[in-house]
């Protein structure tokens, strides 16, 4: 489990750099040996964040999984890539050939009982070290981070290489999503969802974060209708900017630029063309000729405030958004994005996640809005 990073915006003036916009791609993945049409999913993996090989078998895992638990409903990519997202970032750092396989493999810490990760129960191996090359202890393996003994149960070929492997994406996708449908759970139901996910890790923070991914991921590609006058030119030209890579302290009111170093995480933005939080904003309200100061925190001053005690509905398409270290102090806050309305908003997230659209509920600390338009 990864834990949010809360990463501000800097309070920088950039020189401007052209601007491009990423349309969306359509991606289709033929369904494998359990039968079935081609699964589309009508999103870009860059808006997603997601390798393209990783995304394809989340859409063929999803497909296969009625081949062996008939009766689970609601089972779709969206979910395998909110659990991927906490367990390994989409095998973040790894690289996945054409047939699924990952390398150098993905092994979590040895479960020794030290404490080492949280890990205060040892759990003694059960492989004889083939899939985590321990022969002592056991370790969590593959981008779903399967014990070797709970993928034994629940392992399947996802790819139709007649080798079940967790190291494989296909086929841990494909197990994943029959662990998660259990007997025959109906995903579609949010608090069955959540369940399912409750059993992958017995923490409720984990599953809150795992579902926060989900509904991002199920937000793309629903746009809201955009309203007239200047806040339909606002969201436009924010939406016009999906794809954007996040660049630490870059963007301003003329578009993407380089930014400066560097991020709590490291990201050296002088080497990253494209926004960050605040940039973005900058530019989106520069085309309804308002000029807003460079930091989250200082944008947060500016308009009408809206209090988080007011909740998310008091909000209006258009509005800033904010989120803080306490929401009723301005200047302790680290992030701002556009609101939507649906409870979505469109924001710079973080490095290594480009501008894109979120659910509201993507991060925990909601501070209220501003209202300027």
């Amino acid at each position: 489990m990864k834990p949010w990073k809360k990463l501000g915006c800097l309070g920088v003036v950039l020189l401007t750099a052209a601007v491009g916009c990423t349309a969306t791609v359509f991606m289709s993945v033929a369904a494998s040996q359990s039968g079935g049409g081609p699964v589309t999913a009508a999103v870009s993996a860059a808006e997603a964040g997601i390798p393209e090989r990783m995304l394809a078998a989340y859409l063929t895992g999803a497909t296969q999984v009625t081949g062996h638990v008939p009766g689970c409903k609601g089972m779709r990519w969206q979910v395998l890539a909110g659990i991927a997202r906490i367990e390994s970032d989409h095998a973040s750092g790894h690289a996945v050939g054409t047939s699924g396989d990952i390398t150098p493999p993905i092994i979590g810490l040895r479960l020794d009982g030290s404490g080492a990760g949280g890990n205060t129960t040892a759990i003694t191996d059960t492989d004889n070290g083939l899939w985590d090359g321990d022969d002592q202890y056991e370790r969590a393996v593959g981008p779903f981070q399967f014990l070797p003994e709970t993928f034994r149960a629940y392992g399947k070929d996802g790819n139709g290489d007649k080798v079940v492997n967790p190291h494989n994406a296909d086929d841990a996708a494909l197990s994943a999503g029959i662990y998660l449908c259990g007997k025959g759970r109906d995903l579609t139901d949010r608090e069955q969802l959540r369940t399912a996910i409750h059993t992958y890790n017995l923490s409720w923070a984990y599953v809150d974060d795992v579902m926060s991914g989900i509904d991002r991921y199920d937000s793309l590609g629903k746009v809201p209708t955009l309203p007239s006058g200047n806040v339909g030119a606002v969201i436009q030209a924010a939406l016009a900017q999906q794809g954007q890579p996040y660049s630490w302290g870059g963007g301003g009111p003329s578009g993407a630029t380089t930014g400066i170093c560097c991020s709590p995480g490291g990201q050296d933005g002088r080497t990253v063309t494209g926004f960050d939080c605040s940039g973005l904003t900058q530019y989106a309200f520069a085309k309804a000729g308002i000029n807003l100061p460079r930091t989250a925190a200082a944008q947060a001053g500016v308009g009408r405030r809206i209090p988080a005690s007011a909740g998310i509905g008091a909000l209006r398409p258009g509005d800033l958004i904010f989120y803080g270290y306490s929401p009723t102090t301005d200047s302790l806050i680290h992030h701002v994005g556009i609101y939507l309305g649906d409870g979505k908003m469109i924001n710079a997230p973080r490095p290594g996640r480009p501008v894109r659209i979120d659910p509201v509920t993507a991060m925990p600390d909601y501070a209220g809005g501003t209202r300027l338009l």
